[in-house]
């Protein structure tokens, strides 16, 4: 199965949006609607959670990163998540990152973000006129 960098993207977006506390690990089945994502299957997201974990762009509990149902075993979206998901978080921006990454053809996470902080950047140096 391919990766999927908007899927990836839309799952960090539904795990910010998860209201739970510091500390409390919660099991996520990439079966429940809570995590579905439109156009994709659960067995797709369960994948995607899966490369969330091994991308290092969350963190679970410890050794125990999924139940034996496939559940994720959620305790937080990692320093490195939360880098790319602030980096890719406006759709405009995300779109810009998409079509650039599309035309250099291909792309890793880290580079992802890079183009993306980078057009961040420079909204940023036209909005306030401070060259970055």
């Amino acid at each position: 199965m391919k990766r999927d960098m908007d899927l990836v993207r839309e799952l960090l977006l539904k795990l910010e949006a998860l209201d739970i506390p510091p500390g409390v690990v919660r099991p996520l089945s990439p079966y429940n609607p809570a995590m579905a994502v439109n156009g994709f299957t659960g067995d797709e997201v369960g994948h995607h959670l899966r490369m969330l974990v091994s991308g290092n762009l969350v963190e679970t509990a410890g050794s125990q990163s999924f139940g034996p149902d496939g559940s994720l075993v959620f305790r937080q979206i990692s320093w490195a998540g939360h880098d790319f998901l602030d980096s890719v978080r406006d759709p405009e921006i995300w779109a810009k990152t998409k079509k650039g990454a599309a035309a250099a053809g291909g792309f890793t996470v880290d580079l992802l973000k890079d183009l993306a902080k980078g057009l961040v950047k420079k909204q940023i140096e036209e909005f306030t006129g401070v060259k970055l």
